[in-house]
């Protein structure tokens, strides 16, 4: 995972900037506005200028990387803040100063915006939510080297504010050869563009490893947007011991499951039995009869968290004896190349040609090879999905090289039935299978005599899986009259053009997903950050730090940039805690345990803020819970919305959604940034606070009932649950 851990890294210094820049306009402004004599009005408008061109660039700026991509969006974000940076050391007034951080704003929004798409759609499951909270840690990492800087250039006997602000293009040159020389493009946005071979490649890199055939099938089931989806629950095992079972009723309900990799297939049988998964999924069973108000969703996701396999190795068991699960498969069989780019070159349809089963040298597409097998008599149609044959079957969720392990125990495959059709012939039925394995009590995989209900004999062993049955993305109904030798699929860069991308958002998963997204955006920019930040110099003036740093030589500006950068050096090791939680105890659980905190601080704030014990216990007091608050704040509070928001929209819109939520989170930025002077007027601080503090209860209580959890899960199960959740909950609603 080196690979993925270094390009979130780099593309984290988006965010380096952008805290670098805030920091920088907060110190900086106090020289400008004494060389340009700026009165109040003009000198908000400076420090707003970059909040408005970021909520301004965001409006577009989602739609236009599902278009050209997330990273020619970096790329121009880097250069935004070059320009800034140098017509800001340049400005010889207030209106070209203006300008130049109108120019800043366009690019902190891109990075602000685009950074944890980006992250998210290369980073593995299992370390996501770490790897996506570097941003946060970098943009207090570069708040703290900024305030450094403004607190040495404080010393100086004519400070430059001019200087100060135009560092930012250093800084962002290195931002802009990372982005052009290292950065690759999403994988998940070249799937949905048809450039496979491309994607292939920046996979293997991102990966460290060769077979990336697994992953590169869930990124193709990843384009599709709602569908219906039902939740079943199998029995499976290895295809030739369960072949030992004669019973002709029982051969019946067997289901014959592929793997994305060439020969390689299982066998199934649909139970009732205890899967958790399925059990809150049945006839309104979601709602949660203890908390009725509790999102069914929310129910939805714990189910399998509960459930997950024990850690340690996190070696996922659903197949132990995988090597009876392979089928014999012609090697040499033809074999077709389905690249937008390979079509282009050979300037026609489907370019098939031989190659060997095992050839590295283009990439025979997840779902797309279509060949015929030793498998057909099994098979309505004779068709096998094929893939190269020398991957192993099964990898650990937390090992790299797994073909069909997707990640936080999830496994892909797919099914192919027989069924009439309303003229009497008959006719494929295509699924894809999303598979979770529900472990028995006790035991790492489940046995055929434990399982209640379970009619199959207990020859070998098997587990109990939980199934998220749906369409293939990229099944075409039209091509099944073509009667094709194998699943009817079509083109990813054909289904991307198909259809308004607004339309996508009316999908009732989407729309759920929104409602979670811009919730939790609101809540987090009102629960006083902006306010404790604002209060915060106040307080250490109270608790005599400034005093203190004053007697030692030093002016009351850079005391107070001293005490700024220590404020945010206390940040970054809270940051990191979170890192190490964010992917073992999960966003929900975090916030629902920070939050109560942050709730406890500011109602001390309010206390103290009426009641008066004495001045130095007042201001140590204070002081605490301001420190307290930060810690926790950023620790879950802070990357978490931006982490939910980046895991829970689908491919084809994710860049259009959370285009949406950050603009909501701009405006609400701004709305609380310059309501607080007129709030602070007519409530006092002790008024202030208790608002922050409501909201606070208000976030937690949204946290509790909405907010599923979401770690280890790849994101196209994810979007897969809320279609599927969001689908269960009007059905019931109707009922």
């Amino acid at each position: 995972m080196k690979g993925a851990v270094l390009v979130a890294i780099a593309a984290s210094i988006g965010n380096f900037l952008q805290g670098w820049d805030n920091a920088t306009i907060a110190g900086a402004i106090v020289y400008v506005k004494e060389d340009l004599d700026l009165g109040t009005t003009v000198e908000g408008l400076v420090v707003a200028m970059s909040l408005i061109g970021a909520t301004v660039i965001t409006t577009c700026s989602g739609a236009i990387s599902d278009w050209v991509g997330r990273r020619p969006m970096l790329i121009l974000s880097s250069i935004l803040y070059f320009i800034s940076g140098l017509v800001m050391l340049w400005s010889p007034n207030v209106y070209v100063l203006c300008i130049a951080r109108l120019i800043d704003g366009f690019g902190i929004g891109l990075a602000v915006t685009l950074v944890p798409i980006y992250i998210s759609e290369t980073a593995p499951s299992e370390i996501r939510g770490l790897l996506n909270t570097l941003p946060q840690f970098t943009g207090s990492g570069g708040m703290f080297l900024s305030y450094c800087m403004i607190f040495g250039m404080s010393l100086l006997a004519s400070p430059s504010w001019r200087l100060m602000l135009g560092v930012l293009s250093i800084p962002s040159i290195i931002y802009f050869v990372l982005t052009v020389f290292y950065l690759p493009e999403s994988p998940r946005w070249l799937v949905s563009k048809g450039k496979m071979l491309e994607a292939k490649r920046v996979l293997q890199r991102l990966r460290g490893i060769e077979d990336v055939s697994g992953e590169m099938a869930l990124l193709v089931e990843g384009l599709g947007i709602g569908g219906e989806t039902s939740i079943e629950e199998y029995i499976i095992g290895p295809a030739d011991e369960l072949a030992d079972d004669h019973d002709p009723d029982s051969d019946k309900d067997r289901i014959k499951l592929y793997g994305p990799e060439q020969g390689l297939s299982w066998v199934a049988k649909p139970v009732t039995g205890q899967s958790s998964l399925a059990l809150v999924s049945r006839h309104g069973s979601m709602v949660n009869q203890n908390m009725p108000l509790m999102d069914p969703l929310v129910t939805l996701f714990g189910s399998i968290h509960e459930k997950l396999p024990e850690t340690g190795s996190m070696r996922s068991m659903l197949f132990p004896n995988f090597g009876s699960m392979f089928s014999t498969a012609d090697p040499h069989s033809k074999e077709e190349r389905w690249d937008e780019e390979s079509l282009q070159r050979e300037g026609e349809g489907y370019a098939s040609e031989a190659a060997g089963g095992d050839s590295d040298d283009n990439l025979h597409s997840p779902l797309i090879s279509r060949q015929a097998t030793s498998m057909e008599k099994d098979m309505a149609h004779g068709s096998a999905l094929s893939m190269r044959r020398h991957s192993s079957l099964m990898q650990g969720a937390g090992e790299p090289g797994g073909a069909t392990g997707i990640g936080g125990g999830w496994q892909l495959a797919w099914k192919w039935s027989e069924r009439e059709g309303e003229d009497g012939k008959k006719e494929g039925g295509f699924k894809r299978i999303y598979l979770h394995e529900e472990g028995v009590p006790g035991s790492r995989r489940g046995s055929l005599v434990s399982l209640p209900g379970a009619d199959v004999p207990p020859v070998g062993e098997y587990v109990q899986a939980a199934a998220l049955v749906s369409q293939p993305a990229l099944y075409s109904k039209e091509l099944q009259d073509q009667h094709p030798v194998g699943p009817a699929m079509v083109h990813p860069s054909q289904t991307a053009s198909k259809g308004p991308i607004w339309a996508a958002l009316l999908e009732p998963g989407v729309k759920h997903a929104l409602i979670v997204g811009i919730g939790i955006q609101i809540l987090q920019q009102f629960s006083g950050i902006n306010g404790v930040l604002y209060y915060t110099p106040q307080i250490l003036e109270d608790a005599g730090v400034e005093v203190l740093l004053s007697s030692m030589g030093l002016s009351s500006n850079s005391a107070s940039f001293l005490i700024s950068a220590f404020t945010t050096f206390l940040m970054l090791p809270c940051i990191g805690i979170g890192m190490r939680l964010m992917d073992t105890s999960g966003r929900r659980t975090l916030l629902l345990t920070t939050i109560p905190v942050l709730i406890v601080t500011l109602v001390v704030l309010v206390i103290f803020e009426l009641v008066t014990i004495s001045t130095v216990v007042n201001a140590a007091i204070s002081t605490a819970c301001v420190i307290i608050y930060f810690c926790c704040f950023v620790t879950a509070y802070g990357p978490i919305p931006n982490i939910l928001c980046s895991e829970i929209f689908p491919t084809r819109v994710r860049g259009l959604c959370i285009a949406i939520c950050a603009l909501v989170y701009w405006i609400s930025d701004i709305i609380v940034t310059y309501t607080l002077p007129v709030m602070l007027s007519a409530f006092g601080l002790a008024g202030i606070f208790g608002i922050y503090a409501v909201v606070c209860v208000i976030s937690w209580v949204f946290v509790f009932l909405k907010v599923p959890e979401t770690k280890g899960m790849p994101l196209e199960v994810i979007t897969e649950f809320f279609s599927v959740g969001a689908r269960r909950v009007a059905a019931v609603k109707n009922e």
